[in-house]
Formats: C-alpha cells, sequence, structure tokens
C-alpha cells in the first residue's frame, strides 16, 4: 500500500524543486543578515553602556575612593555618570540597608561627613560633591574614552 501512494503521489517538476530551493536559500541568507544586523546593534549598545570601564578601572588603580550611600540622590547621580561601567569604579558603601541613618563604621573611621565625597591619594585630597567625569581625569590623569 504505500508503494502505491509513492507511485501515485504527484512528482515535481525539475524547476519546481529548484525555486523552493532558491526561496529556502534567500530565507537562510535573510535570516543570516537578520542575526548580523541584532549582533552588530548588540555589540554598539554593549560598547556605549560600557564606555568608561576603563576610565573607572584606572580610578581604582589610583586607589581614588567615592563614599557613598545607597539613599543619597546625588551619589545615584554620579553613578548615572559612569552609567555600566560604575561596576568597576572605586566604591565604598556607607549606608546601612534598612537604616537611613545609620553608617558603616569604615565611613565613620574615615571621617565621612557628605555623599558623595571622593578622596585623592597621595595627600588625601577630598571632595564633597558630585564631580563631572572630566573633572575627575583632570584631577586624576586617567584618560577619558
Amino acid at each position: 500500500m504505500a508503494r502505491e501512494r509513492r507511485k501515485n503521489r504527484p512528482t515535481a517538476a525539475p524547476s519546481e524543486i529548484a525555486s523552493e530551493k532558491r526561496i529556502s536559500g534567500k530565507k537562510i541568507t535573510y535570516a543570516l543578515l537578520f542575526l548580523a544586523a541584532c549582533s552588530l546593534l548588540g555589540m554598539i549598545l554593549y560598547r556605549q553602556r560600557h564606555r568608561y570601564d576603563n576610565f573607572a578601572k584606572c580610578l581604582s588603580a589610583r586607589h581614588v575612593l567615592m563614599y557613598g550611600a545607597y539613599w543619597c540622590p546625588h551619589c545615584a547621580d554620579q553613578k548615572e555618570k559612569f552609567g555600566a561601567s560604575f561596576q568597576y569604579a572605586p566604591y565604598i558603601e556607607c549606608g546601612l540597608p534598612g537604616n537611613r541613618r545609620g553608617e558603616q563604621q569604615t565611613c565613620k573611621d574615615a571621617g565621612i561627613q557628605h555623599f558623595p565625597t571622593w578622596q585623592f591619594p597621595p595627600v588625601g585630597e577630598r571632595v564633597e560633591r558630585v564631580l563631572s567625569l572630566e573633572d575627575l581625569s583632570d584631577r586624576t590623569g586617567c584618560p577619558l574614552p
């Protein structure tokens, strides 16, 4: 029975088969172009979000410190300037989770009064405000991208 069905099944003309292969080839080409475009867009967005990675790493290597608190709006402004690169910034969290008035002992020992506070070695100069990345670059010699 299966043999009879195969015999009775209409066969496609060679031109139809070639046409179907071309269509599937075009679909594959379009799919590959779409994936390439998505990858390129992803790389561009990643680079844009992480453009200050080396700058933040340089600040850490030069032992610059930023003291801040999770509840501090000015600290949030400072972090925003770095974007996703802030993960590499030399940051010390002074706030105690769930306690807006509490402060980490490290920050008390360092005499931190306001947030954010930037400390620059070797003389220990302190600046108690949000700094532009250009100002940080000028003070530390770390190049901006």
